[in-house]
């Protein structure tokens, strides 16, 4: 058995510009619709009851029904374009699918992005992502629906959907979440060494620091977040602690997402050139 079509690892692609034209010219902008679910028959290729990628088994569902899963989604783009998928399809960009480990090919599933509220049906007809803490793989098209395309990645809730059904798309609040996702940008690095050096100062509070790494562009930055919060006044505490040990903090919201700042600044990702500098640098 060819794993082949298996093996990819699906990397979040950079937007490209020759020029004055887009190498995403076709790209519709604007609401796209998703498919409707239907009942397909199970894909010929692409679902074994089981399959081996980077010495790792993963086990291919009986059935998409029932199935819920929150976690972290990315997209693929021009790289794979055109290209065969597990299914034996091949990948278009501009169609709204997607690439999952587990279900069933071809599934219908509704993705929610939790950081924006956005939701968007796809149809799954790939294997993937084969990268680690990733659920799910969207086309070009799919993550650009889904508001997460300029950043990469996601915090995203995937749902199968049964033939027929036709679940609203539209971007509803999602108030909570957000509140829950309150955090303090305390620092972004190209080096992983000094990221690591300000989280450990920012741990010795007391506070809980975890690092982002990003792609912007094909550079890879890192940055510091410091929380979460649940309330603005516990964020404005730990915004005075960290300033008094010399780190200027600002506040953002959508972990993964289009981050909203409470400070100015003009790109969405940023930091100031040193802790405690209070200046913001265009990347």
């Amino acid at each position: 058995m060819s794993l082949e079509p298996w093996s990819r690892v699906p990397l979040v692609a950079a937007l490209f510009v020759l020029g004055g034209c887009s190498l995403f010219s076709r790209d519709p902008g604007g609401r796209v619709p998703g498919p409707e679910p239907r009942a397909e028959p199970r894909s010929k290729y692409g679902n074994p009851e089981s399959y081996v990628v980077y010495g790792r088994r993963y086990q291919v569902l009986a059935s998409a029904e029932g199935y819920v899963e929150r976690g972290i989604a990315s997209w693929y783009g021009r790289k794979f374009h055109g290209r065969r998928t597990s299914s034996g399809e091949t990948y278009d960009m501009y169609k709204m699918s997607a690439a999952h480990r587990s279900l069933p090919l071809p599934s219908y599933v509704l993705v929610t992005n939790l950081e924006n509220g956005r939701r968007i049906v796809v149809r799954v007809n790939d294997r993937g992502p084969f990268v680690k803490n990733r659920l799910v793989d969207l086309s070009y098209v799919a993550a650009g629906q889904l508001g997460m395309r300029a950043v990469g990645t996601a915090r995203v809730e995937v749902r199968a959907l049964r033939a027929g059904a036709r679940p609203a798309t539209e971007s509803p609040p999602v108030a909570e979440e957000i509140r829950k996702t309150r955090f303090l940008q305390a620092g972004a690095f190209l080096q992983h060494g000094r990221a690591r050096a300000l989280a450990a100062r920012i741990e010795r509070l007391g506070k809980t620091v975890r690092l982002e790494r990003i792609n912007l562009q094909g550079v890879f930055y890192h940055r510091v977040w410091v929380g979460p919060y649940g309330d603005a006044r516990g964020l404005r505490r730990a915004q005075g602690q960290l300033r008094a040990i010399g780190v200027e903090a600002f506040e953002v919201l959508d972990v993964h997402g289009r981050e909203r700042r409470r400070r100015a600044c003009r790109t969405p990702f940023l930091h100031a050139h040193g802790p405690g500098s209070g200046r913001c640098r265009v990347i």
